[in-house]
């Protein structure tokens, strides 16, 4: 399921880049991007879904898909196909209600996209995971990839133009998600 949304979101940019300019912020809002006063005043409640797909331009879908390439087969190996769809599109709609209320305060003009609270999702899912295995975990590259997250975040909060509020918040649902969709006993069995 990880190539299939890797593909999707890679249709969906394709598709818009033809229409259009995935650069231009009004043609993203006229696409489903989170953009709050389409939220608040139009009740168009779908963006918190329909924004996970959308990217700003190819640099936006390269990075994304790349760490979704490289983490989400992991998860989706350890929590099974179903599991790991939802973890993806809860994390990602959370991260996004996350990003929506505090745009609300600071930022109300802002417009966000992209799958970022949703990998992110996949990231908390993953520390979790190599949590309740007690840092035993099959591939060490996962070790690095969680440093690279931390580096992630901590650049993201110096930097411009990034929606931390959608990555912490797809963090902390991926994390909590995790508890649920990763039972102990699945990695008690391990153990023995």
């Amino acid at each position: 399921m990880n190539i299939c949304i890797i593909f999707m979101n890679i249709f969906i940019f394709l598709i818009l880049e033809f229409k259009g300019s995935t650069e231009d912020i009004q043609f993203m809002i006229g696409h489903g991007a989170l953009y709050i006063p389409a939220i608040l005043h139009e009740k168009e409640y779908i963006r918190f879904f329909t924004s996970i797909f959308l990217h700003f331009g190819i640099e936006h879908l390269f990075f994304n898909m790349l760490i979704l390439m490289v983490i989400g087969s992991n998860v989706e190996r350890e929590l099974g196909k179903i599991r790991y769809v939802l973890l993806y599109m809860l994390s990602g709609i959370a991260g996004n209600i996350i990003s929506f209320l505090f745009a609300l305060f600071f930022h109300p003009q802002s417009v966000s996209a992209g799958a970022s609270g949703a990998i992110f999702g996949i990231i908390g899912s993953l520390l979790y995971i190599f949590l309740a295995n007690r840092g035993k975990i099959e591939d060490r590259a996962i070790v690095r990839m969680l440093m690279l997250i931390a580096y992630s975040l901590a650049s993201g909060f110096t930097s411009r133009g990034i929606d931390n509020a959608a990555h912490v918040g797809g963090l902390v649902s991926g994390f909590a998600l995790a508890m649920l969709f990763y039972p102990r006993n699945q990695f008690l069995k391990k153990e023995k």
